[in-house]
């Protein structure tokens, strides 16, 4: 008589089972079941809410049937999961705004067992006006409402559209383009994105797709397409991160309404490292896993400058890369009842906190992110920010970031003596400032930041002049970058590199500030 060891009759059934359809047998007599139901601490009711499941070696396990991405899944508020014997660790999540629950539970053969877990939400962001959307959502539309609700999101424009692809090419186009549900959510079906050689174009809120499926690598410029989208008014366009090579001819054409600070470089266990194909970093001067962020924020600070007022915006990417939906986030201040509009209203006026971590809620002398301050020639302006910061990682310090530079770093202690109050900057000059909170996270680049405020001395913009020079040298090497055979057609996309040329000459020519 053979004598198998446990480990070994579980390898010779799970063989079985897998060579023999009539074997299930054999695999359910391998398996355990556990109940999980999740509930709203306060409430008591059941939430969706999404599950990050591990085995004992610390393998992502995706239970069949459960709407899953990469290493987690999303269920309605209760779950039965059918697992193999074994121990199990796990962490909940629903969002930003509620604290992670962590466990384990070990599963026997052929036991039952249930456990109802507790969601607490440390704060309540809608109940002061913020409201949370995801700018880059790439998931099947039939899984978008159970997806939004397990994130606890409001708003996500759904793309439907991209390169080569198009939903709606062999589907009829839903009558109602937007939906409303839960009473606050909102998704639109008709997003898009142009992500070719020059980097991403982000369409929301068009009536139809544009038509960009016979486009190539190069040709036609994108500028092409946002020119069309332009024609329809409630288009709005946002470049999906600050470092693809065509961001500086993208911005020249004043056509831009938000650009992506909090973009899907940034994971929720890890970091892409590189800028894909868009301008890299000197990773010396940008090192590690911060590197990316760092640089993504000071290309946003070069615009900002330049006396260009783009709000930032945020992107997960989920359905592409690894992230949840609503990773990345944008909360836009909407006064009163939320409505999509109202949203998408104050994402283009700059009422905006970005975020995958920390939760900030800003005013400075009492106005959103967004405000121009003004004053006459010769007079001065003090700008004190007060904030409610909700924090569930660590963050060493606040910084006040003023013209691109960290003019105040705020210990938290310091920030908590001060009731919220943030030291006043002083502007002599225009300007602006915005602030920012970076996470201890050593694995990934975890921020958050407000939209900046504008100061507006003597009815003069203060456009810097060494960062006009960076985007108009920025256009001259993107531009020897194209490689197009067709004389005309090669043409064609450069007249759009030079207009961008002019326009970033005109702002060395113009500006008043080193």
């Amino acid at each position: 008589m053979f004598s198998f060891s446990l480990k070994m009759r579980v390898f010779v059934l799970s063989m079985i089972a897998a060579a023999c359809p009539s074997a299930n047998s054999f695999a359910a007599a391998l398996e355990g079941e556990v109940e999980v139901t999740v509930i709203d601490k306060e409430t008591g009711k059941e939430v969706a809410a999404r599950m990050h499941l591990k085995d004992s070696r610390g393998r992502p396990v995706m239970p069949r049937g459960t709407v899953a991405w990469k290493d987690h899944f999303v269920f309605d508020g209760k779950i039965l999961l059918k697992l193999r014997a074994g121990a199990y660790t796990f962490e909940i999540e629903r969002g930003l705004e509620y604290r992670v629950r962590t466990g384990h539970f070990m599963i026997e053969r052929g036991a039952k067992d249930s456990h109802t877990l507790e969601m607490e939400r440390f704060v309540d962001m809608k109940k002061e006006g913020w409201w949370s959307g995801d700018l880059h959502v790439h998931r099947p539309l039939k899984d978008i409402e159970l997806l939004m609700r397990a994130e606890d999101l409001h708003v996500a424009p759904v793309i439907t559209w991209w390169n080569k692809k198009n939903t709606w090419a062999e589907t009829d186009v839903p009558e109602s383009l937007l939906t409303q549900f839960d009473t606050n959510r909102f998704y639109h079906v008709m997003a898009g994105e142009d992500e070719r050689e020059g980097g991403a174009l982000m369409y929301f809120n068009l009536d139809k797709p544009l038509p960009i499926q016979e486009a190539d690598r190069e040709y036609p410029s994108p500028i092409k397409f946002l020119e069309m989208a332009r024609e329809q008014p409630s288009a709005h366009i946002d470049v999906e991160k600050p470092f693809w090579w065509d961001m500086p001819t993208w911005v020249a054409t004043g056509k831009i309404d938000s650009i992506g600070l909090a973009n899907n470089h940034m994971c929720r266990s890890e970091v892409l490292g590189t800028e894909a194909w868009g301008k890299p970093r000197d990773t010396k001067l940008y090192p590690g896993t911060h590197g990316n962020g760092r640089w993504t924020q000071d290309i946003y600070y070069h615009l900002l400058n330049c006396g260009l007022r783009i709000p930032p915006s945020a992107g997960s990417a989920s359905g592409v890369l690894p992230n949840p939906v609503g990773y990345n986030r944008v909360y836009v201040y909407c006064e009163g009842e939320l409505t999509y509009e109202k949203w998408f209203a104050g994402l283009r006026a700059g009422q905006v906190v970005v975020t995958n971590g920390p939760l900030l809620r800003p005013r400075v002398n009492g106005e959103l992110p967004g405000h121009v301050f003004t004053a006459a020639a010769g007079e001065a302006i003090e700008l004190q920010a007060t904030l409610n910061l909700s924090l569930r990682e660590k963050v060493e310090y606040l910084e006040i970031i003023k013209n691109g530079r960290v003019e105040r770093e705020v210990r938290l202690a310091e920030y908590k003596e001060a009731g919220g109050q943030l030291p006043a900057i002083k502007f002599e000059e225009s300007g602006w400032m915005l602030v920012r909170a970076v996470t201890n996270n050593a694995d990934t680049f975890r921020f958050a930041s407000t939209g900046p405020c504008y100061v507006e001395i003597g009815q003069q913009p203060r456009i810097s002049k060494s960062s006009a020079q960076f985007f108009y040298d920025w256009v001259y090497e993107r531009a020897r970058r194209i490689k197009i055979e067709e004389a005309d057609q090669r043409e064609e996309v450069l007249s759009h590199h030079r207009a961008a040329r002019d326009f970033w000459q005109n702002l060395v020519d113009r500006a008043n500030a080193e």
